[in-house]
């Protein structure tokens, strides 16, 4: 069986990507990380749904480090880009260079993301994103379809799961934008 390294953006949307991949037969194993999560509570929060949506599904999940600082670098100068602009795009390309990264270190042939079930994300934008960064093994998925978004939020409702009402960082916070655009 293929594994695969699912980088996971929070619990809500862990729930059916996990399903889908396993469906499609890889063993998968999440990857919590995400330091452009603001504030550092949120993170927690975050991470929490993450790890019951794991544990549901018989998964292990394995934490990146929380060094918003290194996100903030990686996003520099485009603090006033409009949410879905270039600093997502950075931030997509950063935490999807991490999830490879720590593939490798796991020996873990594949690496996927959540961020594409969002219908606020465009999974072309994820995908291209992902390729650049892993070529060999970034797999392509809009898990979105097939009512991926949908199935999540049942999931998240039938288990009480902590429910953001933000992208994330600390300027989708300022925006105001939920979950994206």
């Amino acid at each position: 069986m293929n594994k695969v390294l699912l980088h996971i953006c929070c619990g809500i949307c862990a729930s059916w990507t996990i399903e889908k991949l396993k469906l499609d037969g890889y063993e998968v194993t999440g990857f919590f990380y995400n330091p452009n999560i603001y504030p550092a509570d949120e993170y927690r929060r975050r991470l929490q749904a993450a790890r019951e949506v794991c544990v549901s599904y018989g998964i292990t999940l394995v934490e990146g480090d929380y060094d918003d600082g290194l996100w903030s670098g990686a996003v520099s100068g485009l603090e006033k880009e409009p949410e879905g602009g270039r600093r997502c795009e950075a931030c997509y390309s950063f935490r999807l260079a991490a999830t490879a990264k720590r593939a490798g270190q796991l020996g873990i042939e594949f690496i996927a993301t959540t961020l594409s079930i969002s219908p606020h994300k465009d999974a072309a934008v994820i995908n291209k994103i992902g390729k650049s960064v892993a070529p060999q093994a970034f797999l392509q998925y809009n898990f979105k379809k097939e009512d991926g978004f949908k199935k999540a939020n049942e999931f998240a409702r039938d288990h009480s799961l902590y429910r953001q009402h933000y992208c994330g960082c600390m300027y989708s916070m300022r925006s105001g934008t939920i979950n994206g655009r």
